[in-house]
């Protein structure tokens, strides 16, 4: 399968190469526009995880400044940032966005519910260290509503896929899936409940992981 397949590609770019913190210690912005369920996990697995020592949040940034994730952060001390991108010409909100992330000297981006499309003005300052994760195997399903897909399709299995971000929708090297089962759900609920908890560990682990090949 395709676990880990851009995993061994990343040894060649080590952290300290990256223009961040370097010594190891991964400078993360995390990304959301609403509740930041991954990112609270993520920040969980920072505290007393298996993040531990390897990571810290540079940032949480949102599209939307009334996004309950913000708040979530700043309450566990996390600085905050957001810039409304309502009404704004993508290329031109993505630039303005970009310009803002790179003060804070990322290591990593970690989209955790970023409903947002990036546009090549975003993805090229951060080229090879932005990552999604994505509700559904990439080669089989691809954008929105992963969860009602699996779920209006009766499926027995779904996976979990963390992935870099290239300049397509969802089409960029997968670094790991998990396979989450989906026998007996009978409720979109309680598909994307199974789901979450295997995206909180998922994002983590392959976090973790990424971090320590470029140590």
């Amino acid at each position: 399968m395709h676990d880990h397949t851009s995993l061994e590609e990343t040894r060649q770019a080590p952290l300290s190469q990256r223009g961040g913190a370097g010594g190891g210690v991964a400078r993360l912005a995390i990304l959301l526009s609403g509740r930041g369920s991954n990112m609270l996990a993520l920040v969980k697995a920072i505290q007393g995880g298996v993040l531990q020592d390897l990571a810290e949040v540079a940032v949480v940034f949102s599209n939307k400044p009334d996004a309950p994730g913000l708040a979530a952060a700043a309450a566990l001390g996390c600085p905050t940032a957001a810039l409304p991108s309502q009404g704004r010409k993508r290329a031109e909100f993505d630039t303005e966005a970009a310009a803002l992330l790179q003060q804070y000297q990322p290591d990593f981006v970690v989209l955790a519910g970023y409903m947002r499309i990036l546009s090549p003005a975003f993805i090229q300052p951060f080229a090879g260290r932005i990552l999604n994760i994505h509700p559904a195997d990439t080669h089989q399903h691809q954008g929105l509503h992963a969860y009602e897909w699996a779920f209006d399709n009766h499926l027995a299995e779904t996976k979990i896929t963390v992935h870099l971000v290239d300049e397509g929708l969802d089409t960029g090297p997968i670094l790991a899936q998990r396979t989450v089962d989906l026998r007996g759900a009978e409720t979109l609920a309680e598909v994307e409940r199974r789901g979450l908890a295997v995206e909180h560990e998922l994002y983590a682990e392959t976090l973790a992981e990424l971090i320590r090949v470029k140590s």
